[in-house]
């Protein structure tokens, strides 16, 4: 599917933002197939736009450009920077904000320093590169992915994260909150996990190659978040009665905690980066 461009931003629906950043890119590509991954960031997250990125962006066409603008450091020193790997092209700021789906993507890729005033806006603001910069980047690359080796200087190294915390000792795997979505669900950095029947789970690890592949029965363990214990993973919410919290495998195969019909994460007051126990009976 050609000109597909993925969007993903803080940036919310209720200003022009986005609606300018499209404008920009139909102006360049009028062809550009525009998906809205996501504008409901938390303000500022990059961590949680980054687990976003991971989440999604495998199941988007070959050949799309995926554009993510969730930048704090905007009009500061930090770079912007396009990247192209195999199957895709990501432009957004070198804050780290691509380096989950980089990192689970497995491959080389090149980046570089959007520099060239070619592939900008006339004028740059100091305050919204994701209109003048990001968003005219995205556009040249869906359009002539051939333009990639004049956008800027080759970089050899980008801003990457340490991966989300997941450990493993004693029969417990100790992970954080990366993310809690509108319902009030908490995702966790505790997976990848995969059911293997009805009642057996298997863990391959999705951030640690020092965890051994691992199976176990559901109903045999424990998920602890703050003085909260949940005994048990269920299979979805309808194992509850409703208000009941639970812990669950979401759909992207990580540990979750959620409540039938209820909102977890405002129950238990959870932020993001909190502390989370899965103990193995």
């Amino acid at each position: 599917m050609p000109n597909v461009i993925a969007l993903l931003t803080d940036f919310g629906q209720e200003d022009i933002y986005v609606g300018t950043m499209k404008a920009v890119i139909f102006n360049i590509c009028p062809a550009a197939q525009i998906i809205d991954i996501t504008h409901a960031i938390q303000p500022q997250n990059v961590r949680e736009a980054a687990f976003a990125l991971l989440n999604s962006y495998h199941y988007f066409p070959t050949g799309t450009t995926f554009c993510v603008v969730v930048d704090p450091g905007v009009g500061s020193d930090r770079l912007a920077i396009a990247v192209k790997s195999q199957p895709y092209h990501f432009v957004g700021p070198d804050n780290g904000v691509l380096s989950y789906a980089l990192a689970h993507l497995g491959e080389e890729y090149e980046a570089a320093s959007l520099e060239n005033p070619k592939f900008q806006a006339d004028m740059i603001s100091h305050t919204f590169h994701g209109r003048d910069i990001f968003a005219p980047a995205a556009a040249h690359l869906s359009l002539w992915p051939e333009v990639f080796p004049s956008m800027g200087s080759e970089l050899r190294s980008i801003v990457s994260f340490p991966v989300p915390e997941l450990s493993y000792a004693r029969q417990r795997l100790i992970g954080e909150v990366m993310h809690i979505d509108h319902f009030g669900n908490i995702a966790t950095s505790i997976g990848a996990l995969r059911w293997q029947s009805d009642t057996v789970l298997q863990l391959s690890a999705e951030w640690s190659c020092e965890i051994p592949p691992l199976q176990f029965l559901a109903s045999e363990t424990n998920v602890t978040i703050h003085s909260h214990t949940v005994h048990g993973v269920s299979h979805a919410y309808h194992e509850v009665t409703p208000g009941e919290i639970l812990a669950q495998i979401d759909s992207n195969g990580f540990l979750e905690i959620g409540a039938n019909q209820d909102d977890a994460a405002d129950r238990l007051d959870v932020q993001l980066g909190d502390k989370v126990m899965l103990r193995l009976m």
